[in-house]
C-alpha cells in the first residue's frame, strides 16, 4: 500500500482530558499523533480550551465522531456538521471519522446501535455520508463497529459495510478489535474479514482492548489492555495492505501515562517489524 495517501502517520493515541495537563508539559515522543472525539471539546474554553489549543498547534490531529448517527433515520444535524467543519479547520484537524451505526432515535440513545444490514439501508447511509462530505468539503472514514445483534440482516456484515463505502465514495477507519470482537460473537472468521474489506481507502486504524464475557462473548469496552490475537490481527492487516497509522483507544480504567505508552510503542514495533519484512521482501 502506498502510505502517502495516509494524513497521519505512525502510531497514535486517543486524547482524553485526564492526561491533557501531562502532555503539554512533557509531551511523549513515542506518539504521532492523536485523535479527539469534536464533541468533547468543540466548546471547550477557559484552561483546558489554551491548553487543547497549545497541543493542537504542537502535534497532528484526527477527529472521530460519536454524535453524527450516521444511519439514523432523523434528520441529518447538519448544524453540528458545520461545527465539525469549523472546529476542524481552527485546530487543522487531518480528518473527520465516524461509527457505520446509529445513536439517536427522537434523541439520543447513548449507545452506538446496529444498522440492519439491508440494501435499502446501504442506500440510506450513504447518502447521509455523501451530505456529510458536502458540508465539510472533504471524504470522511467511515469504522467498522461492533455489534451484538443484527436486526433485519439481508446480507452479511462485511457485504453491507462494503456497500456502503463503495456506494457513498468515502474513507475507511479499520477497527482491529471490532473485527475480532465480532468475529467472536457471531462466529466468523476475522481474517477472511480483514482479507475482504477495501483497503485502499484505508485512512487509518483503531485498536483496543476489550472485556470477556463468555467464551464466545466479548463485550467491547476499551478499558483493558490488547490482547495477544488482536495484536496477531493486526499483523496480519499490515502483511496484507502494509503499515499504516494505528491508534491507541482506551476510554475506560485509563491507567498512567507510562502503561499507555508500552502499548503504543507495541504499536510501533509491529509495524517496524512489518516494515523491515517488506524492505527485506523488495530488496
Amino acid at each position: 500500500m502506498d502510505t502517502t495517501q495516509h494524513l497521519v502517520h505512525g502510531a497514535g493515541l486517543g486524547l482524553r482530558r485526564s492526561f491533557l495537563s501531562q502532555l503539554v508539559t512533557s509531551p511523549p515522543e513515542d506518539v504521532d499523533f492523536y485523535e479527539v472525539a469534536p464533541e468533547n471539546w468543540i466548546t471547550i474554553g477557559g484552561k483546558f480550551g489554551k491548553q487543547f489549543r497549545a497541543i493542537t498547534e504542537r502535534f497532528d490531529f484526527v477527529c472521530h465522531g460519536l454524535s453524527l448517527s450516521i444511519g439514523s433515520t432523523d434528520q441529518l444535524d447538519e448544524e453540528f456538521v458545520r461545527a465539525v467543519k469549523q472546529f476542524m479547520a481552527e485546530h487543522q484537524m487531518k480528518l473527520y471519522s465516524e461509527h457505520l451505526s446509529y445513536c439517536s432515535k427522537e434523541g439520543h440513545l447513548y449507545d452506538l446501535m446496529p444498522i440492519p444490514f439491508t440494501s435499502e439501508a446501504v442506500m440510506h447511509v450513504a447518502g447521509r455520508i455523501k451530505r456529510v462530505q458536502d458540508i465539510l468539503e472533504q471524504k470522511i472514514a467511515i469504522e467498522n463497529v461492533s455489534y451484538y445483534a443484527a436486526p433485519g440482516q439481508e446480507m452479511p456484515e462485511i457485504e453491507f459495510f462494503n456497500a456502503v463505502i463503495e456506494e457513498a465514495d468515502c474513507d475507511v477507519l479499520i477497527d482491529i478489535n471490532n473485527i475480532y470482537v465480532n468475529s467472536v460473537n457471531h462466529n466468523y472468521d476475522a481474517e477472511a474479514f480483514l482479507k475482504a474489506m477495501p483497503a485502499h481507502r484505508l485512512a487509518y486504524a483503531h485498536i483496543a482492548g476489550h472485556y470477556q464475557e463468555a467464551e464466545d462473548f466479548l463485550v467491547d469496552t476499551h478499558g483493558a489492555e490488547i490482547i495477544d490475537p488482536v495484536w496477531k490481527l493486526l499483523g496480519k492487516a499490515y502483511e496484507l495492505y502494509g503499515v499504516f497509522p494505528t491508534l491507541l483507544e482506551r476510554d475506560f480504567n485509563i491507567p498512567a501515562m507510562p502503561e499507555l505508552l508500552k502499548e503504543v510503542n507495541t504499536i510501533r514495533a509491529v509495524q517496524n517489524a512489518w516494515e523491515k519484512q517488506h524492505e527485506k521482501r523488495y530488496a
